[in-house]
């Protein structure tokens, strides 16, 4: 497959799979020395970075965790990635509830609500002494 052939087939820009190959992260054969030629490893290659993206990794770390062979490295990566993920998902469940509570609401003046207000006095901060 050439690299306008394997861009097509993932909605991405040439320049995208070039900037992947700089870093690393692919591998193509060469065919004449200079012509890119994709097949079956470099597909699946292709699309554990973007599984990887679209998990929140940075093109680095997934270079990181596929580039080693030390299971300790691969590990703390995904930790880290595994404690964001699971920060941004528990933002997002609370953003969830304050909607489906304002949803809920029959109140002409839902800043007024006691419902919703109980869910907005979640988020203020307790005072820090030091």
């Amino acid at each position: 497959m050439s690299i306008g052939e394997i861009a097509e087939r993932f909605g991405l820009a040439t320049h995208v799979l070039r900037h992947w190959e700089a870093m690393g992260l692919i591998t193509p054969a060469r065919v004449g020395g200079a012509r890119r030629r994709y097949g079956p490893d470099d597909l699946y290659r292709v699309a554990v970075i973007l599984r990887g993206k679209e998990a929140g990794f940075s093109l680095e770390e997934i270079h990181e965790m596929t580039a080693t062979s030390d299971a300790a490295k691969r590990r703390a990566v995904l930790l880290r990635r595994r404690e964001e993920l699971a920060r941004r998902i528990a933002e997002a469940q609370a953003s969830l509830e304050l909607i489906d509570c304002a949803l809920d609401c029959d109140h002409e003046d839902l800043p007024g609500c006691p419902h919703f207000q109980a869910r907005v006095t979640e988020r203020i901060p307790s005072v820090i002494t030091p």
